[in-house]
């Protein structure tokens, strides 16, 4: 299998198993945690909001850091960063000041981490196998969402949320291994046009915040409540999810590699909006809810190799890969962050949250327009995956 060449590519994927083996397990708890803390939920969705704001005004500082090490050193110290958070976060006791500490190394952790993984993956992969290439990426990480859940859940149950987030903490840490003999991205003193060409793709990352943030930020909250707001449950209703979704990845990537990314972004879509519609539909029984949430899985390893395998080709073939995704981030930002406002301010007017989710219909269909006219472009072969005139 020739996407199984590249080396580097092989190591990245290796590290992001490792890091989803973590964040799987203390991600998916990250906001659920909070409201079972005592944080309420307009509170914790404006905590997420804080944290993309923090990560807009901070990552331009990323960028002579970048310029001076390269990627891998960002990457590495953000993977150590995000590491750092959650021995915090097992602290956490409604709004305080370890909330406020989340907050910042959150922020700080992200700047580190996201531009520079995602410039990585895009400079070192190669444009004709990239579907395959984030396909096996999210496959693996399916697979690993099965376990990592209902370990998690067992553990904050019956060893308590230090010895928990402890433990994702070094496992999160140690995702770093496989990056040492990675090879190292420059990024350039001058790229002339790179910051031009990445705002022209503003419209997609604004629009995949808020479809993000019904998919995931609202989703967490409102099933965990749904379920009595029980970690066991919680845990187990994620890991159902993720049985669902490995296979379908993998099938995705290829077809897209193979000229079909505009197919593929119909069906990933189509299934987006008709999952937000009966999770909105859900909420009023906690065995609906479980049950709507069991192909949030399978649709993420639909939609998220039709979106990346093109945002990473349009990067690859920027003047800029970091560059690129320091602009394509903070438009994300932009969009799921005030997708979270909205949020809180549809909870806190007493309102359920089926109604906050149901908006991530307007970024899916907004995604869909963007991404048709990028495949439209393309060869069979997906060669000119990278809608290359940035006019």
């Amino acid at each position: 299998m020739a996407f199984f060449r590249n080396s580097a590519v092989n190591r990245i994927n290796l590290h992001y198993a490792i890091e989803m083996l973590a964040l799987s397990g203390g991600g998916l708890f990250f906001l659920v945690f909070m409201v079972k803390s005592g944080v309420s939920v307009p509170a914790a969705l404006l905590t997420q909001a804080a944290t993309f704001a923090g990560r807009f005004a901070l990552r331009p500082l990323m960028l002579p850091l970048a310029i001076r090490w390269g990627l891998k050193p960002l990457l590495i110290v953000g993977t150590l960063g995000v590491a750092a958070i959650f021995p915090l976060l097992a602290q956490v006791r409604g709004v305080g000041p370890w909330l406020w500490a989340v907050i910042a190394m959150t922020s700080i952790a992200d700047i580190f981490y996201w531009p520079s993984y995602h410039a990585y993956f895009a400079a070192v992969g190669d444009a004709e196998h990239r579907g395959h290439q984030v396909s096996l990426r999210e496959a693996a990480n399916a697979v690993i969402g099965v376990v990592a859940p209902i370990a998690a859940a067992w553990s904050l149950v019956t060893a308590g949320p230090s010895w928990t987030f402890w433990i994702i903490a070094l496992i999160q840490a140690a995702s770093v291994i496989p990056l040492i003999g990675a090879p190292n991205v420059a990024v350039a003193k001058q790229a002339p046009g790179a910051f031009r060409y990445a705002g022209l793709r503003i419209a997609l990352f604004l629009a995949d915040g808020w479809l993000g943030a019904s998919l995931y930020f609202f989703w967490q909250i409102a099933l965990f409540l749904a379920v009595g707001s029980s970690f066991k449950a919680y845990g187990g209703a994620m890991a159902l999810a993720a049985l669902l979704g490995g296979a379908f990845s993998l099938l995705i990537g290829r077809h897209i590699d193979a000229g079909g990314g505009r197919r593929a972004v119909l069906i990933a879509y189509g299934l987006a909006v008709a999952l937000l519609i009966l999770r909105a539909l859900s909420l009023g029984s906690p065995w609906l809810a479980v049950a709507a949430n069991a192909p949030g899985t399978l649709v993420a390893a639909l939609y998220i190799p039709a979106v990346m395998a093109a945002v990473y080709n349009i990067a690859k073939a920027s003047p800029c890969p970091f560059r690129f995704h320091m602009m394509s981030e903070g438009a994300w930002d932009v969009g799921g962050g005030t997708a979270c406002v909205a949020g809180a301010a549809v909870a806190a007017s007493g309102h359920s949250l089926a109604w906050a989710m149901l908006i991530g219909i307007l970024g899916a269909s907004v995604t869909v327009v963007l991404l048709l006219r990028h495949y439209g472009g393309a060869t069979a072969s997906g060669e000119a995956a990278a809608e290359a005139e940035p006019a």
